[in-house]
């Protein structure tokens, strides 16, 4: 059973403890990279939905499957902890509160935690001395709904994360000046990328996945950085980081670059104080007369409905075993599915999860020793410390790609390149050159699915079918573009077949004795 209200995302009012958007907000990740594996998104939905839209096609996945008659709505879960006889039974008491204030009690198999890393505003009040002083008005962007009461003021933003590069930008048509003040900048990618592609189903392929494999980190921040200051040079436009490119999720935006352009936001360093209605600077500078300042200071993240004992800490983050699993309980009938942070979106991420925990839940798959799993756990750990940017805030990135690998490969569904090559040639180009979408993960293995094939041929069709609304002629493809074209494809081939030589030693050889070993009981 699952607990879990739709509500009405755009209420005017956020509900404590609870993920809040804003009206105008539009997801960051092109459909066919957000869709679950085996229902994608209609293909006349636009490539980047209003949140209106995601809604839509949750209900409707959620139809599709008959799982609404097993979801309880507008359900508050207080507290969930082990049974007396957990040892034995590994069962746990979930205490739920309705509507109405009515309490309930259930006791239940196994329970998975859904409720993210976006529930806790974090408002560092501390960091600002003088903030008691503050004339105008003050909020986290948790709080921010719309640019309504922006009108003619003169407005503040702190943070330029995603969220505060949607606010700067969007308060920024009606206010009268807008200020974006960054302690240590960021890079800033657009979703609209070479040829209008949908960035990341250009860019997050497997076989770019595979060049980030051969060739040192170094290179490929080099090459992007160059790449995203060839489309505005972030020195000049004061948003220059302290970080390289790939250590730290770069922020989305189109439009900010043009409203720093324009004048119409204006990128300041680090708040040092606030005194009335004077904003100063690190720099010396000063802004009068602001009328509101929005904290886009990020989110903290709690479990406060489960007992102190199910959690085990690692450095700055909640130590789990592969992001899931705590290591410290008798049964592994606890899971978090959902708490994680990669460039990529989290619903292929967090159904991967699920599907693991329900084969470990039914005992079709097994966990680790404690100790195995807490040493991976502190391995893990290092490896973010050395690869990403780190705090209390973000202690949860991982490389997309390497992570649903990771875990396809526990339940056995990891497309396998050199099969694929060998047997479909036409799916392993898909599959190598295309954008790692979840469908990849329900051509083979427990859950297979019959429409996955399909799904990978036409992802781009669905793609390119919501921008249909207006006939124009397709240019004919070049003589020069096929072989251009062709000499990739043995290129990527190539490389493939290096790459699994290098990290997997014994595929090639064990393949090869089984085709031959089939071809021999043929003839």
């Amino acid at each position: 059973m699952i607990w879990e209200d739709y509500g009405d995302l755009r209420q005017e009012v956020s509900e404590p403890n609870r993920a809040s958007i804003y009206r105008s907000l539009t997801i960051n990740i092109s459909k066919e990279m957000m869709s679950y594996s085996d229902f994608p998104i209609p293909a006349n939905y636009p490539n980047y939905m209003h949140h209106s839209k995601i809604l839509d096609y949750f209900r409707t996945y959620a139809e599709h499957f008959k799982l609404t008659q097993h979801i309880h709505f507008q359900t508050l879960v207080k507290s969930v902890k082990q049974m007396a006889d957990f040892s034995r039974t590994g069962n746990w008491e979930v205490v739920v509160e309705k509507r109405d204030g009515e309490e309930q009690k259930h006791i239940f198999d196994a329970v998975i935690c859904c409720s993210g890393h976006y529930s806790y505003p974090n408002m560092p009040l501390k960091d600002f001395p003088g903030i008691e002083t503050f004339e105008g008005k003050y909020f986290h962007s948790w709080d921010y709904k719309g640019p309504e009461d922006m009108y003619g003021k003169r407005v503040v933003v702190i943070g330029i994360g995603n969220s505060g590069g949607d606010i700067a930008v969007e308060t920024s048509r009606v206010a009268k000046q807008v200020y974006m003040s960054t302690r240590g900048g960021a890079w800033v990618i657009r979703q609209v990328s070479d040829n209008g592609l949908p960035v990341d189903m250009k860019y997050n392929t497997r076989f770019v996945h595979i060049l980030f494999q051969l060739f040192p980190i170094n290179f490929f921040n080099w090459f992007g950085e160059g790449k995203l200051n060839a489309m505005y040079d972030h020195t000049m436009y004061a948003i220059k980081p302290t970080h390289r490119l790939f250590s730290k999720i770069p922020v989305i935006n189109d439009d900010l670059p043009l409203k720093i352009l324009s004048g119409s936001v204006i990128i300041k360093p680090n708040v040092k104080e606030i005194n009335g209605s004077t904003v100063v600077f690190t720099d010396g500078s000063t802004v009068e007369k602001v009328d509101t300042i929005v904290f886009a200071t990020g989110y903290n993240y709690d479990f406060p409905y489960l007992p102190n004992n199910t959690m085990y800490r690692s450095g700055h983050r909640l130590g789990l075993y592969k992001h899931v699993f705590p290591p410290n309980l008798e049964h592994p009938t606890l899971a978090i599915v959902g708490f994680v942070h990669a460039l990529g979106a989290i619903m292929p991420q967090a159904e991967m999860q699920a599907r693991w925990v329900a084969r470990v839940f039914k005992g079709l798959n097994k966990l680790p020793s404690t100790q195995t799993m807490i040493k991976a756990i502190e391995k893990d750990t290092k490896d973010i410390e050395k690869n990403y940017i780190v705090s209390n805030q973000a202690p949860l990135q991982v490389d997309f790609v390497s992570y649903m690998d990771d875990i396809a490969g526990e339940i056995g569904v990891r497309p396998s390149l050199l099969r694929l090559l060998l047997t479909d040639y036409s799916l392993f180009k898909k599959v190598l050159w295309g954008p790692v979408t979840a469908y990849q993960y329900r051509l083979m293995g427990p859950g297979k699915w019959d429409g996955a094939r399909r799904a990978v041929f036409t992802q781009f069709d669905r793609m390119y079918q919501a921008l249909k609304t207006r006939q124009v002629k397709e240019p004919e493809p070049s003589v020069a573009g096929r072989l251009l074209i062709f000499s990739l494809i043995i290129s990527a081939g190539t490389a493939s077949i290096y790459y699994i030589h290098v990290r997997y030693p014994d595929t090639i050889p064990n393949l090869l004795t089984k085709i031959h070993m089939q071809t021999s009981s043929l003839m």
